[in-house]
């Protein structure tokens, strides 16, 4: 996926999870940030950032908040861009040969982002976007989220029901060396990916290559689905 109209500037406060206050152009604008996130590891006053221009001029906000820089990490924080992504990776042969490709699925009471067939076999497919990275350990949820477990639990009975079933977690920058459930932040989010992965949900974790006009999953990234609290050393699937 890509972007056009990118601008640079210097993140300088967020007065509410909605919008920032950014140093572009030698003016300070109120940019929209395309993430509800709390994003606190990565909204720093000073740090650069990269927002998009809007296209409708009469638009109340300007630019949209696209990608940050962290250290020597671009990052993008656009939670849309996993999904676009996504589609673009299945749509390219990520998984393999698919048909019948859909977004947004209801199943049962769920509302799956795709659709699809595989082998002859209806699939669903969950994503998930990561921008919370510490030392090259990505970790997912920053915030709690019970959409999120119940997206999960939707997962678990298709799978019991004959269907495919996978969660997709788009980590939305290069270069990192494992994935793991954030148990401290929702232990509950966390339980309910251990419960899926051992239901026959298949759990997938894959970097994407960012530049500030475009983000594309790259590779597989090595997951580990053991608490922290039991041991520092992983077997990763």
């Amino acid at each position: 996926m890509r972007y056009d109209n990118m601008v640079p500037g210097r993140f300088r406060s967020r007065p509410n999870r909605f919008v920032a206050l950014v140093d572009m152009e030698g003016q300070t604008q109120v940019v929209h940030v395309k993430n509800t996130g709390r994003c606190r590891e990565l909204l720093i006053p000073g740090t650069r950032v990269w927002c998009q221009r809007a296209a409708n001029p009469s638009r109340k906000t300007q630019f949209d908040l696209i990608a940050v820089e962290k250290g020597s990490r671009l990052i993008n924080m656009d939670s849309q861009a996993p999904n676009q992504a996504a589609g673009q990776w299945l749509a390219g042969g990520g998984l393999g040969p698919v048909d019948h490709l859909r977004p947004e699925t209801v199943h049962g009471d769920s509302r799956f982002d795709f659709s699809f067939t595989l082998d002859g076999r209806t699939c669903f497919l969950e994503v998930k976007g990561v921008t919370l990275e510490n030392e090259g350990v990505c970790a997912f949820p920053d915030a709690p989220t019970q959409r999120g477990a119940k997206h999960l639990r939707g997962l678990i009975r298709a799978a019991g029901e004959g269907y495919g079933a996978y969660v997709l977690f788009v980590i939305q920058m290069a270069e990192v060396s494992l994935f793991r459930p954030n148990d401290a932040t929702d232990p509950q989010f966390a339980a309910a990916l251990r419960d899926a992965a051992a239901a026959g949900v298949t759990i997938l974790a894959m970097d994407c290559a960012v530049t500030p006009e475009s983000m594309e999953i790259r590779r597989p990234v090595p997951i580990c689905l053991n608490p922290l609290s039991e041991s520092r050393e992983c077997a990763t699937l």
